[in-house]
Order: C-alpha cells, then sequence, then structure tokens
C-alpha cells in the first residue's frame, strides 16, 4: 500500500481535519486578544469557520468538500447520540425542588413551536418570491427553522435533499442561513442584553478549576463509575457507544430502507432521503432506548458499574459539533446563492424577529419567575446551538442559578418527540404549489396546538 501523499484518498480526511483543528485554534487565539471579538461573544467554531471561507473563496486556502461535507453529516448524528446518551438527571429550581415534567415539556413545545413560527415565516416568503423569481424553490422557506432552529447539520441535510430535488444551490442556502443565524445570536443577543442595560462586572475574573474545587469533581465524576485504574479509558467507553450506537442507526435505517424498497419503490423514493437525512433523529431515539436499557440493567444487578459519564459525553458531543459548525461554514459556496440574495436577507431579518417575538410571549407563558434568563437563553440557542444560548444566558445569570440552562437541554430531549411531524412537512412542501400549500397550513394548525400547550397549566 503507498503510504505517501500521492494517496490523497488515505490523507484526504486527516487533512482536512488537521485545518479544521488550526482554524479553531486560530479562532481561539483571536477571540482571547481581540477585545471586539470577545465582546461580540461569537462561538470559536462559527469563527473558525468563517475563517476558512474567506480563505477558500479569495483562493489562499484549497478545501476539500466532499470531505467537509461527509464531516457535517456524520458529526450530527454522533453529536446528538453523545447528547442522548448522557443519564437523565431531573434538574432543581428556585425552591430546590425537582423540576417536574411538565416544565420539560414546554420547554420542547417552545422549542418546536419557534420551529414552526420560522417555518410559517420562511414559506411565505419563498412562495410569495417564487411566483416572480422562477430560481426560488417553493419550499426553500423550510430551510430557516433547519438553519436557524437546528444548526449547520439539518440545513446541509435538507438542502441537499432539496438540492436532488431541484433547487440549485440548496445546499449552499442553506448553509448561509445557518451562518447567519449565528451571527443574529451573537449581534442581536449582545443588543438586547445592552438594551437591558446589564453589564458584566469588569473586575470579575471567570472561576478556575482549582476555586470551582468539588463542584467540578463532581461534574466529571458519576457514582459507581468504573475505576481511572481499568484496562480501558473512561472517555474510549464513552467512544465505544457513541460509535456502536452510529453503527446500529446506520444498519437500522439500511434495514428500514430496504424493506420499503422490497414492499414499495415509489414509497422508498420519497421516505428514504428523509431517513437518511434525519439519521440523527433515529441514532438519538436509538441512544435513548440503549440508555434505558443500562438503567433497568443496573437495576436488576446485572450491570454493577456506571459506564456513562455525563461530564465526558457532554465534551464529546461538543467536540462533534463544533466540527460540525466549522466545516459546514467553510464549506458554503457562495456563488450558488448570488441569484437568492433577497429570499435570503428577507428570511434572516424577518426570521430573527419573529422568533425573538413569539420566545418573548412564550418565555412569559412559561417561565413566569425567570422570564428574560429564559427568553434569552431559548433566542441563543434558536438561532445558533446550545451553546450561544448558554453564552447569553451568563451574561445575566453567570452562576446558572435558574433552572434556564435546564430547559435547554431537556427540552431539546422532549423536542425530538414533538418535532417529528416536521420529517413530514419538509416532505410534503417539495412535492408541489398545492402540497405547499397544504404544508402551511398543517404548520399553522399544529402551532395553533402547541401554543395551548404552553398557555395551559399542567401539574407536575
Amino acid at each position: 500500500m503507498d503510504y505517501s501523499a500521492a494517496n490523497t484518498e488515505m490523507w484526504s480526511l486527516i487533512l482536512q481535519l488537521g485545518i479544521l483543528a488550526l482554524a479553531l485554534g486560530a479562532a481561539m487565539l483571536l477571540l482571547r486578544n481581540i477585545s471586539f471579538l470577545r465582546r461580540a461573544m461569537i462561538p470559536t467554531a462559527v469563527l473558525a469557520g468563517f475563517l476558512l471561507l474567506v480563505l477558500r473563496e479569495t483562493g489562499i486556502l484549497a478545501l476539500d468538500e466532499a470531505t467537509l461535507e461527509t464531516l457535517v453529516y456524520h458529526t450530527i448524528g454522533l453529536g446528538f447520540i453523545a447528547m442522548s446518551l448522557r443519564r437523565a438527571l431531573r434538574p432543581k429550581g428556585e425552591d430546590g425542588k425537582r423540576l417536574g415534567r411538565a416544565t420539560g415539556l414546554k420547554s420542547g413545545a417552545i422549542i418546536v413551536g419557534t420551529y414552526l413560527v420560522q417555518a410559517l415565516t420562511g414559506l411565505a416568503i419563498s412562495m410569495g418570491l417564487s411566483l416572480f423569481m422562477p430560481r426560488v424553490f417553493q419550499a426553500s422557506g423550510l430551510l430557516l427553522p433547519m438553519g436557524f432552529g437546528q444548526g449547520p447539520g439539518q440545513a446541509n441535510n435538507i438542502g441537499s435533499t432539496y438540492e436532488s430535488m431541484g433547487f440549485a444551490g440548496g445546499r449552499s442556502y442553506g448553509l448561509a442561513i445557518a451562518a447567519a443565524g449565528y451571527l443574529c445570536a451573537c449581534t442581536v443577543g449582545v443588543l438586547i442584553l445592552r438594551a437591558w442595560s446589564v453589564r458584566r462586572d469588569p473586575g470579575k475574573t471567570p472561576q478556575t478549576a482549582s476555586q470551582q474545587g468539588e463542584n467540578s469533581l463532581s461534574m466529571f465524576r458519576e457514582p459507581n463509575e468504573i475505576p481511572v485504574s481499568d484496562s480501558i479509558d473512561r472517555f474510549s467507553v464513552q467512544f465505544v457507544m457513541v460509535l456502536g450506537v452510529y453503527l446500529v442507526t446506520y444498519l437500522f435505517t439500511l434495514g428500514i430502507t430496504s424493506v420499503l424498497a422490497a414492499v414499495s419503490p415509489v414509497l422508498a423514493g420519497t421516505l428514504s432521503s428523509l431517513l437518511w437525512g434525519f439519521n440523527f433523529i433515529i441514532g438519538s431515539a436509538l441512544a435513548l432506548l440503549f440508555g434505558r436499557i443500562l438503567d433497568k440493567m443496573t437495576e436488576k444487578g446485572i450491570i454493577h458499574r456506571e459506564y456513562r459519564n455525563n461530564y465526558l459525553l457532554s465534551r464529546l458531543s461538543g467536540l462533534f459539533f463544533d466540527l460540525m459548525i466549522t466545516a459546514g461554514i467553510a464549506s458554503i459556496r457562495i456563488q450558488d446563492i448570488s441569484g437568492l440574495w433577497l429570499p435570503f436577507l428577507l428570511s434572516v431579518v424577518l426570521g430573527a424577529a419573529v422568533t425573538w417575538f413569539f420566545l418573548k410571549w412564550a418565555a412569559g407563558q412559561a417561565y413566569p419567575d425567570y422570564t428574560r434568563e429564559g427568553l434569552i437563553s431559548m433566542y441563543g440557542m434558536l438561532t445558533g446551538t446550545i451553546g450561544s444560548g448558554i453564552l447569553l444566558l451568563r451574561q445575566i445569570d453567570p452562576e446558572l442559578k435558574t433552572p434556564a440552562a435546564n430547559n435547554l437541554v431537556i427540552g431539546s430531549s422532549y423536542g425530538i418527540v414533538l418535532g417529528a411531524p416536521l420529517l413530514v412537512f419538509v416532505s410534503l412542501a417539495a412535492r408541489s404549489t398545492v402540497m405547499c400549500l397544504v404544508t402551511f397550513a398543517l404548520v399553522a394548525v399544529y402551532l395553533c396546538g402547541l401554543s395551548l400547550l404552553i398557555r395551559r397549566r399542567i401539574s407536575e
């Protein structure tokens, strides 16, 4: 076998990962040393992605777009599996009591309700502009909730699906929406915080690991965990579980699509691309099932050790999401959206506005005791990621004393279930003008139902 640089297939993935790593390191140094960027609270992965995008578009650096697209696709699935494998912990509220399922359910309804508001806005723009702009794909408005609400991974997957259905430049358009969402989370979120006259104490510095002491240690260790002296490293165990579940996800999806192809080729043609595009949902469900099996086996005494470590799984998902964001932004092809600037700008501006106003109402309904914290954290997440939501939240709740941060995590779990109809909406809207109108109506009806759920008082 040829191990030299001439074997491009062998070295391509390693080279692209190395470039992504260098870009993340450079972005980290820039954020640390340039006060303007630090005050803007731009996530490191977002800045790294834009650095690579500029270098690629100016011809300074050549990137393998196929490898980057592959990384985006796989890292979203791996990241969600790592998140879903974490042991479910019901957090405590301000009164010290455990938060009930109602709070998680309402948070999930807010997350999916925001997707639907973004979908209605995006569809109204794309359907309206398609009447006199033939290049505008009627269903492209659904890339607004994919990019804003779910990030580059889903924007990449659904954009690619729409591209195969006739939307020229669909993948780059979706990734551009996602990138603009991060900028909204940073710029609009910071402006809102300043409007609230919130200022961080300039003399206060973040706690170091030694200052955090026991809290940091308790975050890292799980009760009855495998010892450090064990024959396999704890982090390796987490990696084994994540990759194992991802392998089962692949086999499970392959089995379903193979059965569909044998039973009904027409139905298989409709659903196969969606099932592979939403593989992260299947992976999350299987990860939750695997975790439940582990819990039951532990309760019955079959397993005597705790193999999952929430801290390490969170770090692993963070790694995958950082790679996803950086690779996703870096792989945007600006020329693909050159004729789509009007729908793009309208979607970004109106999307940011409707997201804010819907969340302002929803947070007031669901989080009366910590409305501002719930609002700013949800806005950061539903235009960027959980990371940007936490970043904004820390400006007004530096020690995360309110349940707002936990609502993001628990609400996302409920959101996977409540957001399942989006699979249907994404598929229907792309079929025809009539189905696009039907989708618009279905989205509106579902939004009304979730809004009633958000308003309703549910006993814990």
